[in-house]
C-alpha cells in the first residue's frame, strides 16, 4: 500500500499506522548501529529493510497479543519437549544473510546453529535467518507486505514459513523453491518434517 503521505524522508501507511524512515543517503543505519538505536527506544517497533530504510510500527492490539502469546506458547512447549531447537518471541531481531533486521511473530533456530553463535552475538540481533518463521496478520496489516516479509525469509534461508490470517482464517504455508500454499478453516497445522511433531492447535488463534 502506498502512503497518502509522502516525502524524501519518509512514508506512512494510512490504515497500519507504520511509517518508513528513508536514512540513506544520509545516514547509513548498521544492524549494530540499529540494535543501539532500539535499545533506547524500546517502546517503538522496530525493523530495518535491506535497503537501509527504518520501518516503525505501532505496538500490537489486545487480541493480536493475545493470539501471538497464544502461538509463542504452543511453539515453546514443542520444542522444550523435542529439544531441537530454541523458540523465540516477536521481540527478537535476526539480522539476515541481505542485511534486513527482522522480527518475526514467533521463530525456530535449529540448536546446533544456535549453539554456534558466540555470546556477543546471541546478546544482540541474532545473525542468522530463522529455519522456522511466523508471521500473524493483524485487522491494520497490509497482506502484500507480509507476504514480502514470507519470501524475504525464504529467500535467507528459512525451511518453512507461515503466515497466519485469523480475520480470514487462512494460513499461507511457504517453503523453499515452491509456490506458497493457502489452506483455509483448518483446526490444525503441522510443522513436519521441519518440526517433527509440532502440530499449532488453530482453534485458539481462531
Amino acid at each position: 500500500m502506498r502512503s497518502a503521505t509522502r516525502d524524501k524522508y519518509a512514508e506512512v501507511d494510512p490504515v497500519a499506522q507504520r511509517f518508513t524512515v528513508h536514512l540513506k543517503p544520509v545516514v547509513e543505519l548498521t544492524p549494530n548501529r540499529f540494535f543501539e538505536l532500539a535499545g533506547i527506544n524500546r517502546d517503538l517497533r522496530m525493523e530495518l529493510t535491506a535497503g537501509g530504510e527504518l520501518i516503525v510500527m505501532p505496538p500490537a492490539g489486545g487480541e493480536t497479543g493475545s493470539r501471538n502469546a497464544e502461538i509463542t506458547l504452543q511453539l515453546g512447549m514443542w520444542a522444550k519437549q523435542n529439544g531441537a531447537g530454541t523458540t523465540f518471541d516477536s521481540s527478537t531481531g535476526f539480522t539476515l544473510p541481505n542485511g534486513a533486521v527482522r522480527s518475526p511473530d514467533a521463530s525456530w533456530v535449529e540448536r546446533s546453529r544456535w549453539e554456534a553463535l558466540t555470546d556477543e552475538q546471541r546478546r544482540k540481533f541474532v545473525p542468522l535467518c530463522p529455519d522456522f518463521v511466523i508471521e500473524l496478520r493483524s485487522p491494520t496489516d497490509s497482506l502484500s507486505i507480509l507476504q514480502d516479509k514470507m519470501q524475504e525469509y525464504l529467500d535467507n534461508g528459512a525451511k518453512l514459513g507461515w503466515l497466519i490470517d485469523p480475520e480470514q482464517k487462512r494460513v499461507h504455508v511457504y517453503r523453499p523453491q515452491t509456490e506458497f500454499q493457502e489452506l483455509e478453516n483448518q483446526i490444525e497445522i503441522s510443522g513436519d518434517p521441519v518440526l517433527s511433531g509440532f502440530v499449532l492447535d488453530l482453534r485458539e488463534i481462531w
